[in-house]
Order: C-alpha cells, then structure tokens, then sequence
C-alpha cells in the first residue's frame, strides 16, 4: 500500500510559493509547471482569489464561467472571446488541480467532483450561449403536447461514464448524448426576420454549436474533447434523438454494453419536470431489470473478452485502466451487481463507483474483505491515472516508460522509487484480478450439486434424459434437433442455443423423480425453443438462469395457457425468468410500472398504446400465474392481484381516451357548471360481478358500467363542440376500442356491458341521476343483486361517491326477508335450467362447479341474499362486494351462525381455487362429481337451510 504522506504545503496570505512547493509542481506536471512559468502573476492572482487549500462550490465555478465569458464593457462577448475565455480558465483550473493533488490537499472525491461541475458549468454555458443564438434566427422549438397544446422543446444533456457519475479525471472527455423532446417545428417568422425549421434540425445546431465552444482546439487549447459515440446509433447517426425514438431503440436495439453505459447517464443542468421525469422512466427499466437479472454475467464476459482484444491488439499492457485488475475491471464488478439487483434494491441505483461499492457491501453482496480491497486498489489506481495524466495534460491510462518520469511519477504518488510503486500496483491488481474473474467465469450455479452443465458431460445427460422420456418425447426432441428450422438458425443463434441446452436438460432432469411432469412439459418445451430460437436473446436468459429454467418445466407441465402464452408472446419469457413471481406488485406498484411504460407512447400512437396495455396486462396475468403454480399463493392473493391489473389498466385506459376526445372536442361542462378537468373528468367506471368483486380469474371477462355528472345538453368548450352526451358515448367507444380491439398482441380484455340500466337496449353511459332512478325505480330483483357485487373502478372521485351513495342506498332499501327469498330462489332455479348440467351429464356422473346446485353461484347468491335482506337493518352489509368479506360481516353481526359463514367461506375458496387451476389448464368447469360430493353436499344443505328449499328437487336440466 502507499505510505501515508503528509501535507506539503504551507501558505502565506500573500500568496508566496515556496522553492519545495514549486518543485513539487514541477515534479508532478510539466503541462501544469510551463502554465506557471508562462503565466505567473496571473497564476498568482487566480491562486490569492482561490488558494490551494480551498476547494470550490459549484457557485464559484458558475461566476468564474461567467467572469471569463464576459467582454471588457462586462457584456456577454462574441462567440472568439467566449472560447478563449473558457480556455483560459479550464488552463487555470488545471494548474490548480494537479498542484492541489500532487500536494494531497485535496481528497479524491473532491478533485472528481469539481471537475465534474466545472464540466457541467461549461455545458449549461454553451447551451444556452448557443440557444439563445439560434432563437434569433429560427425562433423556437415547439411541438404539440398530449392535450393538444403547444409547447415548447427542449434539449437534455446526458452526461456519461465518468462525467455521469461525477468521477471525471484530471484530463478525460466527456461522453455526452442529446434527447429532446419531440418532432416538431420551431416558430420562426420571416415578417420578424425569422425562419421556421424543424426541431430535429435546430437540436442538431444546437448541439454542434455546444461541442464547438467545448472540443474546438483553438490556440488557447480546448475546454473538454467532447465524445459522441455513446448516442443510439453511434457515429453517423443523428445528433440529437427525440424521445419516442430513444424509447424504441431501447425496447428494439438497446446492446448489453449500453445498459452499462447508461447506467451513469445524468441529466446536466435544470429540465421542466415532466420531460426529466419521462427521460428517467425511458432509462431505468432498460438498465435495471424488474426482478434479479442474471442476463448481466452474459454481458460482462463478452464486454470483458472485447476488452481483453483490444488491449492485446495495442500491445497496451501497462494500461491502468483496460489491463488485467485495472479501473474498468472494478468497475465491471460494481456495474454488474448493480444491473443484476438494482431493480430489486433501488439503493443500487446509484451513478458512482466508491457509493455503488458501499452498498454492496451493507446488503452483503460483497464481502467485507473484498470490499475494503477494490475500494483500496480504485483509490490508488485513480490518482495513479490522475498523476499519469497530469504530467503532460494527456488523455492516457498507460504507465510512463521514461525512467525520469518513472521516478517522478513514484515521488510524486509518495514512493521511494520506481519499483515500489510497481509492487503496490500489482498488489492492487492481484486483489480485483480475483474476484473479476470469478465473476465473469462462473454463471449461474445450479441448485442441484449432481448436475454438471460442462459440455463434456452432456452425452452423460442426455443418456439420462433418455431413461426418463417417453419413446414418443425422444423421437420429438430428435426431430426438433434434425428439422429445418434448427439448420437455418444464424452462426450467433446456433451457439446461443447449444449454450442453453445443457441447462434445458438439466432443468428436466430435475423433476426426473416426476417422470409424467417432465414428459407433459417437453412437447410444450420444444414450441417455445422453436417460438425463440431466431430471438436469441431468450436463448442466454435461459443459459444464464439454470435455476430459473428448473421452473419453467412444472409451469409448462401444469398450464397449457401459460405455454401458449409464452410460445405466442417470447417477450413474456423475461418476465418468468426474473422470477418476478416471487414478488407480485401491488396496486401502486402496478400504476407506476404500467404510467413509465406509456411514457415512451407519442401522443397519437394509438397501435403502440394499445400493444403496452396488452403486453402490460400479459406480462402482469403471467407473474400472478407463476405465482399460483410455483409458489402457491393463496387464492384470495391470486384474485386479488389480477383484479388490480385490470383496474391499472382501466386508469390509464379511461386517462388516455379522455384526452384523446378533450383533444379533439374540448372539455365538457360539468354539473356544477364549470368545465371538467384531468383531475374531475366526470366520468367513472364502475366494475360488476368478478371484477366488482375482487374475484378475477385468468379468463374473465370485465362487466363494467360508465356513469357520467355532466350536462348532457351544454356544449365542450373546443371549436369542433359537441354536446356533453355525445362527449361521454365517444369516451366509451375510445374506451371499448383501447380495451377491446383485437390487435395481434390479441385483446387486452372482453368487456361485457349487458348489467347497465336497461341492458343491451340502453345507453352506453348514463348519468348519476339516471342511474339513481332506474336502481330505484325500474330496476329487477336480480339487477340489486347484481349491485351487490358491484364497485366503482376508478375515474372522478365525485362521480365514484355518488356511486357509492347510491349502491347503499338502493341496497339498504326496506325489503322483507321472504320477499328477497322468494326473489332470489326464482332467479337461481332459472339459471340452474339454463346453464346447469344436462340430464345425460348428471347421469355420467359430472358436476358443474359454477352452475350446479352446490356450485358457487349458489354461495353468491346466499351472499348476495344476506345483504339485500338485512342491509336497511344493518347498514355495514353494504360496504363490501366480495362475498368473503360479506360473510364474514354477516357472522359478526350474529344474522346467521359464525360456523355457517366460515363453511360457506371454505367452500367458496375451495371452488374458486378450482376453477383458477382449471382456467391454467384449459379445461371445462365440467368437472367429476364424485371428487366434489362433500364438498356440494355442504353448500346444498346450507341452501336449504338459510332459503328452505332443496334446489335439486327443482332441477329441470336441459336435455
């Protein structure tokens, strides 16, 4: 290790340097010596206003860009004056901080950090130096927002790498990208001596106009070589990229290398927060997966490999940075973790190396050995680049070969000689050299210690694999391996798929023990292998998450719906691999995943709104469907969760088409006489049986019912005005078009409308009041029913509250207890003749878990009776629409006996489980009778005994 040095240097008020300190500045830097010589009442000056021993604030480096970018007459000076000006300064500050470094009066993350700023100072600078240039002859950039209105562009600056992190070194360039916000044009007028061009042009001046006052070399030198080549596209590509066009290179050509890139991407300086916000919500879920994301390994030893290349190409051995055990190697460790457990530990999610690193180590993910040893060796290893790059003002890694500036650099850093600090660089090296490369040659370690995934060994497997399949799954896998398809495959693919073999036969053998598991699934295996092999990627997900894998084979054995999922939708395969299942998000959590997805959907790009929300809900329905085969989840935790899907969908849905039709027609006038806004559109949804419910399965459907408080008669307030009835049937047409519309990412749900106010013959969308009087007026028996289960979804809050009102009022209506029997046993004898079994079903013995007598209509109807009948007795029969909570409610208030509830409770479970499982496995709720004879005795005898009739006596079965 370097031995500890003290302070060198000692300062006068007046400025005066002495010999020692001089020498040590000659010692460090010649760049930094010859500004000193050259320069030296000015060095002088500069150091008495800004001592060594002092570091700056980013206010101080703002009024020195300002200071040295004005005029004599203190006026901003011309474009000349303003680089010279820039220059002189950063040659100044240079002077400043290797002599501050090579005298150790300042601390590393300090030195990095005012570098950093000065840069950030610097691009704010030219910026608006330069759009305030351009505003003059093309005005400016504008585009139309989302609700129609024009508003004004503007430009992001990432920064990347080091400066992204505020690491900078003492001579590196800055990787920047440019992100505006959107195609547009900007509001040129030539009668004002102005002409309009479009957005993507003036961000392109602006950005050149940015890198000119920066990169351009003048005889004054440069501020900071600016480096472009991390923007999409690299090289050739456009300067600047709108988001919507940066959102589908990341969702379509986003490489693993760039996810590392920008993983330090910072915004430099102040943006709107709307735009900042959309420019994170593009960022983070292409960095950081959801769920742990061990596709990052893959990533690194194929970056590592291209590194390794490179190095030995340049002969650049000596390289601090790309050699073996150098920056970029601690780096990769740190930026890996990070990428596999940032989504799920948002701590990780930080830009800098030496904090990254922290944290780490508190959540256990490295050692505290290991920790203490990379923090060490990057500590050393950059001011060792910093005392390299100092000497010269080069933009270099590598070790000097020059004996004098060998020992020059050896005192400089604190050593006796050359050699010794040889010996220390090595012991660092040596120290990342491990755990780098355990990290990029191990993968995944099975769970099982008895499978060897080695290529050597897999003639051994398969042999094994043989033993446990059907003669009809080897001919089956034998086939998929000679067929066509396999022999086409791309060089890239063909290996991908050879890598991931082994650990498809070691995720089968697994489950040898469950030979018919493992022979149900191959079949369904092999679809998928042959839906992803031409989207290779999936391939070194699988290779790269052997454990993972295992679980893939009961998922696919045990749901024929997830397989086809899986097989139609590849992009699903990601999620099941996270293993995000072991973690179902909840309502906010889903708002949030389901707003940053939609972010990246231009305004009118109606097939791209309607693929997020399908593959929203797709990827959402899979996790909750891992979950319940793999992790068994209770079946209330299961409905739950599918119920929050589809209400997160509904917002944004109902959010989406509102400002669709207020785009187009303006916004209605609401009963209070005012119009409408975002906030109080007026207008909400109101969900019925399973989804009112909380009660969804995979395959329901949503009854849903729209209720409006506008003026049907006044007029929206936009130049095409419509009156207010007709604004609220086109936001249920754009609604029933987003939700309903097959699209080939299918359907995001069937939507059944046929519970509103008069059925099939009445209006789509009804107001509060018309709603009220026909609850109360004209509405069936089965309609209060039916209002049991119903809830509002989501829209105005002063709309869902008077939803609310009514719902308890209608429900709390005087009703006598023979009155709703009598009512409710009608209506269930009616369905049972309907949709029950035929005569020739019961005879083969089968039973319909739903219809049926003992069926779980029965124990909704028995819910929905003890609500209708005692409600104007007991008002908090009403507050809820599932029938778990309804039972449990009916219990504590003693109406009937708490075993009777808790049976009934059960029994309902019990069933609901069944038909989930049922709805995973594609069968019909046709199920044998003599599995569910307990089960339907019970419920049938607790018919009987809260309604006083047998309704198998009054079965009349269709035939």
């Amino acid at each position: 290790m370097s031995p500890a040095m003290p302070s060198r240097a000692t300062h006068g008020t007046d400025c005066q340097y002495t010999t020692e300190q001089l020498q040590i500045l000659q010692t460090a830097s010649e760049f930094a010596y010859q500004i000193w010589e050259s320069r030296t009442v000015s060095c002088q000056t500069f150091l008495r206003s800004y001592p060594l021993d002092r570091t700056l604030t980013r206010q101080q480096i703002d009024d020195l860009i300002q200071d040295y970018t004005l005029d004599d007459n203190y006026q901003l000076a011309d474009e000349v004056k303003v680089m010279s000006g820039l220059r002189h300064l950063r040659t100044l500050l240079m002077m400043r901080w290797i002599w501050q470094d090579a005298l150790q009066l300042i601390a590393l993350e300090q030195l990095t950090d005012e570098l950093s700023e000065f840069a950030d100072g610097c691009i704010s600078f030219a910026k608006d130096y330069t759009y305030q240039y351009l505003i003059k002859q093309y005005g400016e950039p504008t585009f139309v927002n989302a609700k129609g209105n024009v508003q004004i562009d503007d430009m992001a600056i990432m920064a990347m790498g080091k400066l992204g992190a505020h690491e900078l070194n003492l001579s590196s360039d800055i990787d920047l990208i440019f992100v505006h916000q959107a195609r547009g044009v900007t509001s040129g007028d030539k009668s004002k001596g102005t002409r309009s061009i479009d957005n993507k042009r003036f961000m392109t001046r602006l950005g050149q106009g940015i890198i000119k006052l920066l990169d351009q070399k003048t005889a004054d030198g440069f501020v900071f070589r600016v480096d472009m080549r991390l923007r999409p596209w690299g090289d050739g590509s456009d300067l600047a990229i709108h988001l919507s066009a940066l959102q589908k290179y990341f969702s379509q050509h986003g490489r693993a290398w760039e996810r590392f890139a920008w993983l330090k991407a910072r915004v430099v300086g102040q943006l709107e927060q709307p735009f900042y916000d959309e420019i994170q919500a593009l960022i983070k879920p292409f960095v950081f997966r959801y769920y742990v994301d061990y596709s990052a390994f893959s990533a690194l030893r194929e970056m590592k490999s291209l590194i390794q290349n490179q190095v030995a190409q340049r002969e650049d051995l000596d390289n601090i940075k790309l050699g073996a055990g150098g920056i970029r190697d601690i780096e990769f460790i740190v930026q890996a973790f990070q990428l596999i457990y940032g989504g799920r530990h948002p701590q990780l999610q930080v830009k800098s190396c030496l904090q990254a690193m922290q944290v780490l180590h508190k959540l256990e993910y490295l050692e505290r050995t290991t920790y203490q040893e990379l923090q060490a060796a990057y500590r050393f290893l950059r001011r060792l680049e910093h005392a390299i790059q100092a000497i010269n003002d080069q933009q270099t890694q590598r070790l000097p070969h020059d004996p004098q500036w060998q020992y020059n650099l050896a005192v400089t850093l604190g050593f006796d000689d050359w050699n010794a600090l040889l010996d220390t660089l090595n012991h660092h090296r040596d120290n990342v050299n491990v755990p780098f490369e355990r990290m990029v040659t191990e993968r995944q370690v099975p769970d099982h210690e008895d499978t060897d995934l080695e290529p050597e060994h897999l003639d051994e497997q398969i042999a094994r694999l043989n033993d446990v399949l059907t003669a009809e799954n080897r001919v089956l896998l034998q086939d998929f391996w000679q067929s066509k398809m396999v022999a086409n495959l791309s060089d890239e693919a063909r290996e991908r798929l050879d890598d991931a073999y082994p650990v498809i036969i070691h995720a089968l053998l697994a489950h040898q023990e469950q030979q018919q598991l493992a022979n149900t699934a191959l079949p369904r295996l092999i679809t998928l292998l042959e839906a992803i092999c031409r989207r290779s990627i999936y391939l070194v997900m699988i290779a790269e998450n052997p454990n993972a894998t295992i679980e893939l084979i009961p998922m696919l054995s045990a749901s024929p719906w997830i397989a086809k999922e899986l097989a139609h939708y590849p992009v699903l395969l990601d999620t099941f691999l996270q293993q995000r299942y072991r973690h179902l998000p909840d309502k906010p959590e889903l708002r949030d995943i389901l707003r940053q997805q939609l972010l990246r959907v231009e305004p009118n790009d109606e097939e791209e709104l309607l693929s997020v929300l399908r593959l929203f809900k797709k990827n959402q329905v899979l996790a909750v469907a891992a979950s319940d085969v793999l992790a068994e989840r209770p079946i209330m935790k299961v409905s739950d969760s599918l119920t929050y899907i589809a209400a997160v969908v509904l917002e944004a849905a109902l959010e989406r088409a509102f400002a669709e039709i207020v785009k187009r027609y303006g916004y209605p006038i609401g009963q209070d006489g005012d119009p409408v806004t975002e906030a109080d559109c007026g207008f909400a949804i109101i969900g019925y049986g399973k989804l009112g419910g909380l009660e969804l399965s995979y395959s329901s459907d949503l009854d849903l019912v729209f209720l409006h408080k506008i003026k049907e008669q006044g007029m929206t307030t936009g130049e095409k005005s419509v009156s207010g009835m007709k604004f609220a049937a086109r936001l249920v047409q754009k609604l029933m078009n987003y939700l309903n519309t097959q699209t080939r990412d299918g359907r995001a749900y069937e939507i059944d409308m046929r519970l509103r106010p008069s059925g099939n013959a009445g209006m789509m969308v009804v107001s509060c009041h018309a709603f009220e009087t026909y609850q109360l007026e004209k509405a069936w028996s089965w309609e209060h029913q039916a209002l049991v289960r119903a809830r509002a979804i989501c829209g105005d809050k002063r709309v869902t509250a008077r939803f609310c009102d009514i719902r308890r009022d209608v429900l709390s209506l005087p009703r006598t207890i023979e009155q709703v029997r009598t009512e409710v046993t009608s209506m269930r004898i009616k369905m049972q003749k309907h949709l029950g079994t035929s005569q020739w079903q019961q005879q083969a013995g089968k039973f319909h878990l739903k219809q049926d007598a003992g069926g779980i209509i029965d124990i909704e109807f028995l819910a929905q009776f003890a609500v209708l009948a005692y409600s104007h007795e007991h008002p908090s029969l009403t507050k809820w629409s599932d029938n778990v909570r309804i039972f449990e409610e009916v219990a504590s208030l003693g109406i009937w006996e708490e075993q009777v509830c808790q049976d009934l409770t059960d029994a309902y479970l019990r069933i609901r489980a069944a038909t989930h499982q049922l709805a995973l496995s594609e069968q019909s709720l046709l199920v044998d009778e003599s599995l569910w004879k307990e089960t339907r005795a019970l419920v049938q005898a607790q018919w009987q005994h809260l309604m006083g009739v047998n309704l198998a006596d009054d079965d009349s079965p269709n035939s």
